[in-house]
């Protein structure tokens, strides 16, 4: 995969891009990332990529012409998918992950300040995406956020595959409680069953756990879970263990 990052702040990938599973997947040529400065896209000397909004209004609002310059040098012979974020786009979760995936190559649009004149979304950008419904100074953690994501979808970046295919949301529950040694902390003990070695059981259990923390703590989740007729039947169960008063902390069940 292929994904180009444009910003007035290229400095702040560098750790973010040597560091972890992103580092070593880009040394293996499994994630190809480039980094581009807006600014060498201006066509003044002062390499102004800002002005005041027409209107008034407090803040600097970014200019058209370096983002288009720049997304249309940069696609000229790599046509990609071109992402610009903004708390006004899609909201980003698995479904969205998996189809940007899919993608070959994206360009990534970080704005800064009060925003990006809206010509730029509307010449050079296929879609807008939102990590939350907040405000942040500037696009550049949502790029990175959203980075992060993809490449836990190409093959081979996780070493095991099996951790991809159990993370929160990959089936639209969120995964079930990890533990590790010790056996015993503060007096809380490691559930039983996984420590037993037996495989059904221990698959049993974490089926049961997922669906008991979604419904506890993400219930909203829910609706719009993938689920088989066996988690339906466990958990119009569960709800019926909760009417009755005797449902419990996910890590206390087996």
């Amino acid at each position: 995969m292929h994904v180009t990052v444009l910003t007035i702040f290229p400095e702040l990938f560098g750790p973010f891009l040597e560091t972890s599973l992103i580092g070593r997947a880009r040394e293996r040529g499994l994630l190809e990332i480039e980094v581009w400065n807006l600014r060498d896209f201006t066509a003044d000397r002062h390499r102004t990529v800002d002005d005041e909004p027409y209107g008034g209004g407090g803040g600097m609002v970014m200019t058209a012409p370096p983002w288009i310059r720049a997304v249309r040098e940069l696609t000229a012979a790599r046509p990609a998918w071109r992402v610009l974020l903004s708390p006004q786009g899609r909201r980003l979760d698995e479904a969205l992950v998996r189809e940007l995936a899919a993608r070959p190559a994206l360009v990534l649009l970080c704005a800064r300040y009060e925003g990006i004149d809206e010509r730029v979304a509307e010449c050079v950008v296929d879609q807008e995406v939102s990590i939350g419904d907040y405000v942040l100074s500037g696009g550049e953690l949502p790029a990175m956020v959203l980075i992060e994501a993809l490449s836990r979808q190409i093959p081979g970046v996780v070493q095991l595959a099996e951790s991809v295919v159990r993370d929160s949301f990959r089936a639209g529950l969120l995964d079930h409680p990890h533990f590790t040694r010790p056996p015993v902390v503060e007096g809380r003990e490691v559930p039983p069953v996984l420590l037993s070695g037996n495989h059904a059981e221990i698959e049993r259990w974490r089926e049961v756990a997922a669906l008991r923390a979604t419904r506890a703590k993400r219930p909203d989740l829910l609706a719009g879970a993938e689920l088989t007729a066996a988690q339906r039947r466990e958990l119009a169960r569960l709800e019926q263990e909760e009417r009755a008063g005797v449902a419990g902390p996910a890590s206390d069940r087996r």
